[in-house]
């Protein structure tokens, strides 16, 4: 959060002519991990998932995530996270155990992980609007493709997921 907070107040203080290209897409990715770093990290230790209500959480209409999931290509992105990071036995036993058991477990860990993107999500937006109008444009439209990549695709996914576990745990009932 401090590391945000300087950031985005130097940007405000500061002319969008002192930049390069080059220093807008550094600027662009740390400003991206910090502000979701602010939502992720206490997800490590509490149940941050609460703090949004459960009805948010509910799937009125799996049908439209998976065209959603589809349409998108979300598949190569799952795909590239498998390669990068969720490929690795250890990692992926934090989220599932491979028991049914786990199910619950799968499910709570991605309302942890949709809530910590979704907050930031939402809050890199909010962020945007003030440095559109201090004019940085291209800081901000690069902020905003790595908002959609980095947020918005692992909130559709973490549904998707809940909407597969779904079908699986209303054919066990």
């Amino acid at each position: 959060m401090y590391h945000s907070y300087n950031l985005i107040f130097d940007l405000l203080t500061s002319n969008p002519n002192n930049y390069s290209n080059l220093d807008f897409l550094v600027i662009s990715l740390l400003l991206s991990v910090f502000i979701t770093g602010i939502f992720a990290f206490p997800g490590f230790v509490f149940p941050t998932n609460r703090i949004i209500g459960k009805r948010y959480y509910e799937l009125k209409n799996p049908d439209s995530i998976k065209k959603v999931y589809k349409l998108l290509g979300l598949r190569y992105f799952r795909k590239f996270l498998l390669l990068m990071f969720w490929g690795f036995k250890k990692n992926r036993k934090k989220y599932f155990s491979g028991q049914r058991s786990g199910f619950q477990n799968f499910i709570f860990q991605t309302k942890q992980s949709e809530f910590g993107h979704l907050g930031a999500f939402v809050l890199i937006f909010i962020v945007s609007v003030p440095l559109i109008i201090k004019g940085y444009l291209l800081l901000t439209f690069l902020m905003v493709i790595i908002n959609i990549v980095g947020n918005g695709f692992p909130i559709l996914l973490q549904r998707y997921h809940r909407a597969r576990i779904k079908i699986i745990l209303d054919k066990r009932k």
